[in-house]
């Protein structure tokens, strides 16, 4: 009697006390923050019409790749503004997502700051000897993108001190910026002249360059996906591509990530992450 006595209560006691096993299979909570490049504008299914937000996006393909407990705020068009403040007057800060539990997470932002969507109008279809790119961006002396990124810098800082101290446990990635053109560009096929392709692209690397240096300084992990990507921009053939030009061959926003992109960068952000 006392023998199956002893058994009962020991089943019970497991039944009632988890033991290690249960304490490690509980998900990784993860919080997806950032602008377009992580939302996904335009590739379906769509889950936010505001934030124009994929639930093919990289975080939603890397949340699956980790059986990670996902809170994607990702927007379209988010600055580091919108972090700790309301995008468009309408939608929550992206930091009420954070929680002192929160184990993972996920930036991808800059851009925006940097106002690089305005050189895709200004400088595409440029009639050859006509100003460059450089030169319509260059004021006084001074080139416009590399002034507003450095200027970008300590915001960036701030965002990753602030995310360290709403979620003190989280293990913090910054991702960068796929490859958009190969040297040259494309053209005509795209819409920019050599010089300007080139142009742009520096930009584009100069922006991730600065997200290196502030991860390093600030306890976050750099992700770099523009040099594995360097064979898929968007002059390569669409079966190639991670990324959409003027005219998207899949479902993708112009000059943005398609599901592809969105598959790969999750792929390589995934090797990263502890």
């Amino acid at each position: 009697m006392t023998r199956w006595l002893g058994v009962v209560l020991a089943v019970v006691v497991a039944a009632v006390v988890p033991g290690p096993t249960a304490a490690a299979s509980a998900p990784v909570r993860y919080v997806a923050l950032g602008d377009s490049s992580a939302a996904g504008p335009w590739i379906p299914d769509e889950i936010d019409s505001t934030c124009l937000r994929s639930n093919r996006n990289w975080p939603h393909v890397l949340a699956g790749r980790l059986r990670a407990a996902l809170t994607d705020v990702t927007c379209s068009g988010a600055k580091t503004t919108d972090l700790a403040g309301r995008q468009a007057g309408v939608v929550p800060p992206q930091f009420d997502a954070l929680r002192r539990d929160t184990d993972l997470v996920t930036l991808a932002i800059a851009a925006n700051d940097v106002e690089l969507g305005g050189a895709f109008v200004t400088c595409a279809n440029r009639a050859p000897g006509s100003a460059t790119c450089r030169e319509r961006y260059t004021v006084g002396g001074v080139e416009q993108f590399g002034a507003r990124t450095a200027a970008t810098a300590p915001k960036v800082a701030a965002a990753l001190e602030e995310i360290h101290r709403r979620s003190p446990r989280a293990e913090v990635v910054v991702a960068g910026y796929l490859t958009y053109w190969r040297p040259g560009g494309c053209s005509p096929a795209d819409p920019y002249l050599p010089e300007d392709a080139d142009y742009l692209q520096g930009a584009l690397d100069g922006v991730a360059r600065m997200l290196r240096q502030q991860a390093n300084a600030h306890r976050a992990t750099f992700v770099d996906i523009r040099t594995p990507s360097a064979g898929h921009g968007l002059c390569e053939p669409p079966a190639r591509r991670w990324l959409e030009g003027a005219t998207p061959a899949s479902p993708a926003y112009p000059y943005h990530p398609n599901a592809a992109g969105m598959a790969a960068a999750a792929a390589i952000i995934a090797d990263e992450v502890d």
